[in-house]
């Protein structure tokens, strides 16, 4: 880490707002007008919403994720986690991957956390569950539902192979519905080269607490969504919620009970929880409060954005809020990034406004939802034509040319290559082998010497 007299904007988080905002900043500064420093536990950005077509494998992972040293090499990129922020004295406190932590003075400060997991006090659910908001999470889940093919064609236990072909998913917006459509399609094309497991032995099972699902993309084609999941074998249980899965026994509020191998965690998110050792003025359910200016209230010099930002929604009205979704963060990140090299030069801050464009959604290959705003006009397209919306919206949305490029390669060779359906399991515990061939014996497989002595008196009796 270097040490420079210049202005420090820190960015706290290299989500999708910490790094547009970073890469905004940089943009506009003058050479040398101050340092900019991005403090992250990873080290690259993960592009959400391409996490479902990751689980199905038709992106390679390392394709949805940003290097930030890469996309960044004239900012400071520190691999670790801000733990305390002194507001009077402007200092920070870093804790690094490795070594003891350290203090880090600043100027001027984003929070760019986002968002993790909502989660409640569900037995079993921490121990059984499989998140979504990670590229870790994606690969797990595409393995763990191979593997369970794996399992289910070589067993000859009825009760195994039921367990194993059951998977239930919590959650029916975006994520969850995306998420289940991708698997299940994956999961679909995977049983043609298993002989014992068909199609009709798997059990996928949607739940959701709201009555109906998709409510991002309106009414009427999160009904077409619903149809269409249910079409395809999937059980949609809606205006109900998971009370239980210890041992993976899932048990539900309307009273279905099963033993499952999969439950899939995708019930929504809230802001990260760190927000709250920071002394920031907090919104009810957690988030910076923020003005239009995506300062946060009652400073100029922090600014806040994006999933863990309270922040008002000037184009929908008076008491709306703008919705955690990558429509809104790209574009607050640009003028959260503007305002930063504002507020360092002394000018008038701006406001953030932006009308909702619509939203696009897929569930699986060639399957899709897209509601598209035009003027005063919404309009609604389903099946082959919105999955294709979907694609070209999020391929050119991803950041940077390098990942849309990789992306569009391998949606092209997804058209004349079939998908890959083997499972690297065993990834998740990589010197597990190695470990096993070079252990030592275990001192109980050691057969005891006589000593010589011992030896002699033996055979002279």
């Amino acid at each position: 880490m270097s040490t420079t007299e210049r202005p420090r904007i820190l960015v706290v988080g290299g989500g999708y707002v910490g790094l547009y905002a970073a890469r905004r900043i940089m943009k506009k500064m003058r050479y040398g007008e101050a340092t900019v420093t991005v403090v992250d536990p990873r080290s690259y950005m993960t592009y959400q919403p391409f996490l479902p077509e990751t689980a199905a494998g038709s992106i390679s992972p390392r394709h949805v994720v940003v290097p930030l040293r890469r996309v960044l090499p004239g900012a400071e990129v520190l691999t670790g986690r801000v733990v305390d922020i002194d507001q009077d004295r402007k200092v920070a406190t870093v804790e690094p991957l490795v070594g003891e932590s350290y203090q880090l003075p600043f100027d001027y400060l984003v929070m760019a956390l986002g968002a993790v997991s909502r989660t409640f006090p569900i037995p079993g659910l921490a121990e059984n569950g499989i998140g979504m908001k990670g590229v870790e999470e994606a690969i797990g889940l595409r393995n763990h539902v191979l593997e369970q093919l794996d399992k289910a064609d070589s067993t000859t236990d009825e009760d195994i192979r039921r367990k194993a072909l059951t998977f239930v998913f919590v959650g029916g917006g975006f994520a969850g519905a995306e998420t289940i459509g991708e698997v299940e399609d994956m999961a679909r094309d995977a049983a043609k080269y298993y002989p014992n497991v068909k199609r009709e032995d798997m059990r996928f099972i949607l739940v959701d607490a709201a009555d109906k699902i998709l409510p991002e993309v309106g009414p009427q084609l999160g009904k077409w969504g619903l149809e269409h999941l249910q079409e395809r074998g999937i059980e949609v249980y809606l205006s109900t919620s998971m009370k239980s899965c210890v041992d993976k026994h899932v048990v539900l509020a309307n009273g279905l009970e099963i033993d499952a191998s999969t439950i899939v965690w995708t019930a929504g998110v809230k802001p990260n929880p760190a927000l709250a050792k920071f002394g920031l003025p907090l919104g009810p359910r957690g988030h910076v409060d923020t003005a239009p200016t995506l300062q946060v209230r009652g400073t100029d010099y922090i600014w806040a954005a994006g999933d863990n930002a309270q922040i008002p929604d000037l184009a929908a009205g008076e008491g709306a809020w703008c919705p955690p979704n990558a429509q809104h963060a790209l574009r607050q990140a640009k003028v959260l990034g503007d305002n930063v090299i504002s507020g360092l030069r002394g000018f008038p801050q701006q406001d953030y406004k932006h009308a909702n464009k619509g939203a696009v959604a897929g569930l699986g290959l060639h399957k899709g939802v897209a509601m598209i705003v035009v003027g005063k006009a919404r309009i609604k397209v389903k099946g082959r034509l919105a999955w294709y919306m979907h694609r070209g919206y999020h391929g050119m949305a991803v950041p940077t040319w390098n990942r849309k490029i990789r992306v569009f390669a391998d949606w092209t060779l997804g058209m004349f290559l079939k998908r890959e359906v083997v499972s690297l399991g065993a990834i998740e515990n990589p010197r597990e082998e190695f470990y096993e061939a070079a252990r030592p014996a275990p001192a109980a497989a050691v057969v005891p010497q006589p000593k010589a002595a011992e030896t002699e008196k033996a055979g002279a009796a």
